[in-house]
């Protein structure tokens, strides 16, 4: 049970850094590279961070048929060696507003969950991405159908569900009803916390590791 325990905190732990890169990477992306005169005159220069190991880590890509047709990406978990092992958990990251499920493999986190022996799943919400949009998501049950229908159709049992943002349109309804068939819920200042009352979240019944 601790040893379950410790392991779901060290993925937390993993999947939290990897989300502040997330949401720092446009601010990266857009800043400029180039030290300040004041560290020029002082002969101050930043020291570029050591490159990251490499990891032999394959991530495929498909696409699920449906109303809308969900595009997805899945990094499979493999061994020291590079060998496909069968997944310790199966966490299913979802994206926020400014991002797509490209982000998470460019982060690295899918390959680097996979290293660890996790199954990684990605997948493009609606109207973002590959996954086109669609007027039959109006409702929140709609939402929560989706994300049903994607988890059974990848034969996802327990995952842990890692929410950022504006799927939290998606993720809070489906954690609200169907909580039981998640392992774990890593939301991250998501959207849609407001829907529901004190009450409705201390009924939620969280199960023993």
């Amino acid at each position: 049970m601790n040893f379950l325990r410790n392991r779901l905190v060290v993925l937390g732990l993993v999947l939290l850094a990897t989300l502040l890169l997330y949401l720092l990477l446009p601010s990266i992306r857009q800043g400029s590279m180039e030290p300040s005169l004041e560290a020029q005159k002082m002969g101050l220069m930043a020291t570029p961070p050591p490159p990251l190991p490499t990891i032999n880590v394959s991530v495929r890509t498909g696409q699920l048929p449906g109303d809308p047709p969900l595009f997805f990406r899945e990094a499979l978990p493999v061994d020291g060696a590079g060998r496909q092992i069968l997944p310790r958990l199966q966490v299913v990251l979802l994206h926020g507003q400014a991002f797509t499920s490209k982000t998470w493999e460019e982060l690295g986190t899918m390959a680097l969950l996979a290293t660890h022996g996790y199954q990684a799943l990605a997948m493009d919400l609606p109207g973002y991405g590959k996954s086109p949009d669609s007027e039959a998501l109006k409702t929140d049950q709609n939402r929560v159908d989706l994300l049903s229908r994607f988890m059974e159709s990848l034969g996802v049992r327990a995952a842990v569900l890692l929410s950022p943002s504006m799927s939290g349109h998606y993720s809070i309804p489906f954690f609200m009803k169907n909580n039981a068939q998640l392992h774990g819920f890593i939301p991250i200042a998501p959207v849609g916390t407001r829907s529901y009352t004190p009450q409705q979240y201390q009924n939620i019944q969280v199960r023993e590791m």
